[in-house]
């Protein structure tokens, strides 16, 4: 390839309605960019993404298996740690995707940073959930380690109902990787929960999401109104996106939570993405949740944040892009000199 020649942008992603706002800004700039569309990619092992790449922005989902794309998500592992390999730029990459991949590694990360978080145990089968809610605050829901867009949670009210399910056969579904979270149910104080967004690791907005407790799936991607009752643009909403009755509405977030979060991402290896917290009614404190390296947008960022964070994003993809085409032009230059 020669020297001179820039190489694209590569998104690997696999729901492709999340990732139209992102297409279109890169569209309208005419931007140099390939969609790599992980239901149909395959690889070799020989293969040299280096040399058609300038970097690859990971965007895969793990709620892929609610999609009938369960596959992809260990291929997707695999496909990373090639990539890493051969020293392609990629944005988040095999430990950000890991951190993504178990919820119950997310905890241990919280517990190292001290930081607050609904108390819970790990367990990998269903027959030992009972015992597991000894000693936690009920309700409780006991939810898959490989989890996306509240994918499997459950809610049990009381001790009897959780040892219920658990002595029945097919009474809880654990997941991909049969393991999964017996955790408390906080009510959350003002019946909202807060998600802040990183881009390149550092804060970049912080969005409140009311909601109904009637639902675990709290994408902002798809909440199409705010509290005052105004609708979000329909074509940065989802015209399927369901009807869930919550609202959305900016943050304004005190500095000690963009800390907290800028160093939990930070040792994630999260660089784009969003983390959720809420306030705990019964106690005041602000106990972390949920870590997400598949970052989805709120719809109608100018509306709801006062800008389009699909800009900001192309704005970092391209000059990440041009950092390491400027490098290998660099490299080729030198290269040529040698000779």
């Amino acid at each position: 390839m020669p020297s001179h020649q820039d190489l694209p942008i590569a998104i690997y992603y696999e729901q492709p309605n999340w990732f139209k706002p992102l297409f279109a800004e890169l569209d309208r700039r005419g931007a140099n960019y390939v969609k790599l569309n992980a239901v149909e990619h395959t690889y070799g092992p020989a293969d040299h993404p280096e040399e058609k790449y300038a970097l690859v922005l990971n965007k895969m989902s793990p709620s892929a298996w609610n999609r009938g794309n369960g596959d992809q998500i260990f291929y997707t592992m695999g496909f990373l740690e090639h990539l890493q390999a051969r020293n392609v730029r990629v944005i988040n990459g095999v430990a950000a995707f890991r951190s993504e991949l178990s919820k119950a590694a997310q905890l241990s990360m919280l517990e190292a940073l001290n930081l607050g978080y609904p108390k819970a145990r790990v367990i990998h089968r269903a027959s030992q959930a009972s015992a597991a809610g000894v000693g936690l605050r009920f309700p409780v829901v006991v939810k898959p380690n490989i989890g996306g867009s509240g994918s499997g949670v459950v809610k049990f009210s009381t001790p009897e109902h959780l040892a219920e399910a658990s002595a029945a056969e097919n009474g809880i579904t654990l997941g991909m990787d049969s393991t999964g979270l017996v955790q408390e149910f906080v009510p959350a104080r003002g019946s909202h929960i807060v998600r802040v967004e990183v881009l390149n690791g550092k804060y970049l907005y912080a969005i409140k999401i009311h909601i109904t407790g009637e639902t675990f799936d709290l994408c902002p991607a798809d909440i199409c109104k705010m509290p005052t009752g105004q609708e979000l643009n329909r074509t940065a909403c989802p015209i399927d996106a369901p009807k869930t009755g919550m609202t959305v509405e900016a943050f304004d977030t005190p500095p000690e939570v963009i800390e907290e979060v800028e160093r939990l991402m930070a040792a994630a290896g999260i660089e784009l993405g969003g983390v959720e917290f809420m306030v705990d009614d019964r106690d005041g404190q602000r106990l972390y949740y949920d870590i997400n390296a598949l970052s989805n947008f709120v719809a109608d960022g100018q509306k709801v944040v006062g800008f389009d964070p699909f800009a900001k994003l192309a704005d970092w993809l391209q000059a990440e892009a041009k950092i390491v085409n400027e490098q290998r032009a660099g490299v080729a230059e030198l290269a040529e000199a040698g000779r």
